[in-house]
């Protein structure tokens, strides 16, 4: 038996909007780039962190 394939985490140089996060969220996970995007936004309306965890995702994940 193979090992099944891993998508590493990056930020693809192409089909990004702001900084590339959602769309190698939505990458790494098989989730259209949208949908993500969609979540990410709504999730600003919640109280919490979110703006300062995409920065800090935007810092940390590597680019393609």
């Amino acid at each position: 038996m193979s090992a099944p394939v891993t998508r590493r985490l990056s930020r693809p140089r192409h089909g990004r909007m702001i900084g590339g996060v959602c769309a190698g969220l939505a990458q790494r996970y098989g989730m259209k780039p949208g949908t993500v995007r969609l979540l990410a936004v709504l999730s600003c309306l919640l109280p919490g962190p979110q703006f300062v965890a995409y920065l800090i995702l935007w810092a940390v994940i590597p680019a393609e």
